[in-house]
Formats: structure tokens, C-alpha cells, sequence
């Protein structure tokens, strides 16, 4: 077992030290901020900017939609052809949920009956899902993308290094007879990803017709999201924890406590989804919230004895079950696949990560505005939001 080196503060400071589905998390979560700062920048849209409360516009209001993450894509827009899809059909095809009625009140889709139905009132499953103009324009803008920014990562971290990292990534799935969704779910109660069921293996679905397309399966940013699947499923299988509010929340925390404010720079998650985490954790008993001293309104969070054994717990199952896959996918499969995750990784921070060498945002982009992460997320903290990989 790896043990982490920690500096005075407790958090980890090299890739060697971070469990598997960390380094997964960081390489998956980089790629998807760059991917989205590349969208913002092509596509109109509108959003609420950081402290603001009104919409300002990208190209005129109501030029495009509501902003989103990469994840809507791979959960959603991908499948939304020109003849549409049905309702029932769509986390059929994705493996996963999306938001559907936020897609809708973005701007993304119109949902209605089918015309062709002769049904005078069609259950809402058989109702068809279609891009609207804005959407259309969001799909072509977003299809290309996956080939634009891999094509960076090669330039900047090597052809090698990334083709290598891809056949590592393969290694492991071509072992697995579980469908896994393109993309980290959209977390539920609790962080907890939605369920995933097994599916029929990659190829019996792809001659069925509900398999995804082979190059989208060839994606990185797809084989990074579906081995960081299948370790989540089997940790949230043995664990009364999520392993998104594990990795994000419990990790930093300890008896002596966190300021509320200190939180999201170092886990790399947005305050509302910290916010969520830190509630649930309070429900349960495992960690209380409290007047941070001589802070006047200032608040901070500290684990009680029950969070310190639940985090004792989480780093316990992460361990174990990394072990387990060396055993079942073979120890040189996933020593290889780690060892190019922790290249990539580097010291997991600001400052000692190449990942972050890509994540400058454009000076109009959201990202600017706010205030700059220590690290990435050790779990993408994906939600109702917009589908972003830190909670934002």
C-alpha cells in the first residue's frame, strides 16, 4: 500500500501518493475544464456571471443558451440527431440520466409529442426530444472539440504519453463485460452517483443499436470518465459514503476543523457544492459546523470522532480496492496506467501539476473571475447546475 506524503496542512503533495480514482479525477477534470473554456469562448450564450444575479449576454441576450459543461453533451446533446430521440430511449442510449428539464429551460431541446403518433394523449416516455436552433449550434461547436483540445494534450504532453495513456485506459475496460456511461453521472442525494446498472457488453449493444458510437469509446476524456465509473461503483457498493463526498470533503477535513472559506481552494470544489457536502455530513453526524474564534460571522468545519473514522474508512476502501484490481486486470495494467495518470498529475496542485498548464481561462471567460483552485477535484462533483466538474 502507497503511503501519502502530506505536507504540515495534511494535504497530499505528490501524484504517488494519491489514490487511483484521484489521479483519474484530475486528468478527467482538466480535460473537461479546458474543453468548457474552449466552448464558452465559441459558443453565444449567457450566463449569470460570478456576483451577479441578471443574465449578461455573449453575442447579444438570447443569442444562445444557458452555459453548460462538457458532461451535457455526453449525457445528452450527443444523441439528439435530427430525427430527435424518444424520452424513454435517451438514458437508454447515454446509460445515465441527465437533466432533462434543465436542457429544456436552458435552451438546448424542445420536448413534445411525436406528430406521427396517432395516440391522442402518448405516454411522456414516447415523447421526442429535439435540439432547437440554439442547441444545433451548440452541437456543432461542441462535436469537434473532443479532437481540438486532445489534439493539445498531445502537442503539450507528448503523442506518446496520451496514446499510451488511451491503451492503458483500454487495458482495463476491454476486462470489464459492464456498459459504463460516457461521463461521470449527475450526482444525487448524498453526492451519490446515480445508479448505474450493468448493461450488455460493448459489443452485443453496439449491434442492438444502443451502444455509443466507436469514436466516442475512443475519447479520452470517455475512457478516463468510464474506469472512474467502475472504480465508483464498486466503492459506493461497499461504502455508506459516496465517493464524491469522500474524496472531496472528508479528505480535507479533521478534528481540529476547516474554514468554510478555506474549503473550496483546497479541494477544488465550488462553495455550493460544498455547501451540499458539508450539510449532508452534519445530518448524519460526521461532522459539525461551527463558529470559526475570533472570526465574528465566520464559520468552519470539523469532523467529529465518527467523520475522522469515516475518513480513516474511505482512504481504507480505496486502497483495498485498487489492490483488488491489480489482482483482477493485472498488477503491470494498472501499475502502468497509474504511472502515466501520475506523469501527467504531477504534485496535484497549482504549481506542481502540468495539468494546470492548459486551464488559464480566457480573460472574458467565467473562470477568470473567480478565485483560482489549489487543485483539482479528487472526484468530479457533477451536478443539476450545468454538469461541471467542480459543482460551479
Amino acid at each position: 500500500m502507497r503511503k501519502a506524503a502530506k505536507n504540515d496542512g495534511g494535504v497530499v503533495t505528490k501524484a504517488a501518493a494519491l489514490n487511483l480514482p484521484a489521479l483519474l479525477s484530475q486528468v478527467l477534470v482538466a480535460f473537461t475544464i479546458e474543453f468548457d473554456n474552449e466552448a464558452e469562448r465559441r459558443i453565444p450564450h449567457w450566463t449569470t456571471r460570478h456576483g451577479w444575479s441578471a443574465g449578461s449576454a455573449t453575442g447579444g441576450f438570447g443569442a444562445g443558451p444557458w452555459l453548460v459543461s462538457m458532461a451535457m453533451w455526453l449525457n445528452c446533446m450527443q444523441f439528439v440527431g435530427e430525427d430527435g430521440i424518444r424520452v424513454g430511449e435517451l438514458e437508454e442510449r447515454a446509460r445515465t440520466p441527465t437533466n432533462l428539464h434543465g436542457m429544456i429551460r436552458w435552451g438546448y431541446v424542445d420536448v413534445a409529442p411525436d406528430p406521427g403518433d396517432p395516440r391522442a394523449k402518448p405516454p411522456r416516455g414516447d415523447w421526442v426530444i429535439r435540439a432547437t436552433a440554439r442547441g444545433r449550434m451548440a452541437q456543432e461547436v461542441w462535436r469537434p472539440l473532443f479532437g481540438v483540445i486532445e489534439k493539445r494534450w498531445e502537442e503539450r504532453f507528448g503523442e506518446s504519453e496520451i496514446r499510451g495513456l488511451r491503451e492503458s485506459l483500454r487495458a482495463v475496460l476491454r476486462q470489464m463485460d459492464t456498459e459504463l456511461p460516457d461521463c461521470m453521472p449527475i450526482l444525487g442525494y448524498g453526492l451519490a452517483s446515480c445508479k448505474l446498472e450493468k448493461r450488455r457488453k460493448a459489443a452485443e449493444s453496439r449491434a442492438s443499436g444502443h451502444g455509443n458510437d466507436v469514436e466516442s469509446e475512443s475519447r479520452l476524456a470517455v475512457l478516463l470518465a468510464k474506469v472512474l465509473n467502475a472504480f465508483a461503483m464498486e466503492f459506493d457498493g461497499e461504502s455508506k459514503l459516496s465517493l464524491a463526498i469522500c474524496a472531496n470533503v472528508l479528505r480535507v477535513l479533521d478534528e481540529k476543523g476547516v474554514r468554510v472559506r478555506d474549503l473550496p481552494p483546497r479541494s477544488g470544489v465550488s462553495k455550493e457544492g460544498l455547501s451540499v457536502a458539508t450539510g449532508y455530513l452534519a445530518k448524519l453526524g460526521l461532522a459539525a459546523v461551527v463558529a470559526e474564534p475570533g472570526a465574528g460571522r465566520g464559520k468552519m468545519v470539523r469532523l467529529t470522532p465518527k467523520g475522522a473514522a469515516a475518513r480513516s474508512a474511505y482512504g481504507e476502501l480505496t486502497a483495498a480496492i485498487e489492490e483488488r484490481w491489480r489482482g483482477r486486470f493485472g498488477a503491470n495494467v494498472i501499475r502502468g496506467l497509474r504511472e502515466r495518470l501520475e506523469r501527467l498529475v504531477g504534485g496535484g496542485t497549482t504549481e506542481t501539476s502540468p495539468l494546470f498548464r492548459g486551464l488559464e481561462p480566457y480573460p472574458d471567460g467565467w473562470r477568470a473571475a473567480v478565485r483560482k483552485p489549489e487543485t483539482l477535484p479528487h472526484f468530479p462533483m457533477v451536478l443539476h447546475r450545468g454538469g461541471f466538474p467542480d459543482g460551479s
